[in-house]
């Protein structure tokens, strides 16, 4: 991608999840290139790359902001609960030193948060989770995990803002990296599978409430 569209995807991205452009906004080449003072060219790039990331659909020729829904949370959570299960399963089979080292480096990292900055705290988790995918040194599975991500960040509001998560979080952390360390490979995949069950529940019972108003784990 050239270095214009990266901007247009990076602007663009932005304006999709402050929700300026709100869902089902309709994306049309010449009035975004307008917008963003460019040409069509790095705009259609932007909007293949969006489309990718799964922030917005196609219909035919055109593009909408991709609206979000309770039955979209199940289908992202459904693939990341098993995908945070093989991570954990693999890291503790491919670990070394160093990823271990990280991974209870992330932890302090979140002890050090501040658990009344949700901004903070989803940043935080998100580096705890990086450092869990890398461990199991699959690319794929990296990949994967990490565009499952970009889904997520359709619903801003984060699991971890719920009270007593935030420590809840850590202490399954904590276990599930003292799993890695000992190669435990089911005890580590089966508290991965259960922490992102309990995220799906929290952002299930926030996508149905922003069904009448409100809003990673």
């Amino acid at each position: 991608m050239s270095t214009r569209a990266g901007g247009v995807y990076d602007r663009l991205r932005e304006d999709i999840l402050s929700e300026e452009l709100a869902e089902g906004a309709p994306l049309v080449e010449l009035d975004l290139a307008t917008r963003y003072g460019t040409s069509r060219t790095p705009v259609r790039e932007a909007l293949r790359r969006l489309e990718h990331d799964g922030l917005i659909e196609r219909h035919d020729r055109s593009f909408t902001v991709r609206a979000t829904s309770p039955e979209q949370v199940l289908e992202i959570y459904e693939i990341r609960i098993a995908l945070e299960g093989i991570a954990a399963r693999s890291a503790a089979e491919h670990r070394s030193t160093f990823h271990l080292a990280r991974l209870r480096g992330a932890i302090e990292h979140m002890r050090a948060t501040d658990p009344g900055d949700p901004r903070a705290m989803a940043a935080a988790n998100l580096t705890f989770h990086q450092a869990l995918w890398s461990a199991g040194r699959n690319a794929t599975l990296v990949d994967l995990l990490g565009r499952l991500q970009g889904y997520i960040t359709r619903y801003p509001a984060t699991t971890l803002a719920e009270p007593g998560r935030w420590e809840q979080a850590i202490a399954e952390h904590t276990a599930m990296v003292d799993a890695i360390e000992a190669r435990d490979e089911p005890t580590a995949r089966r508290i991965a599978e259960e922490h992102m069950t309990t995220a799906r529940a929290i952002r299930l019972r926030h996508a149905l409430a922003g069904l009448g108003g409100d809003g990673t784990g």
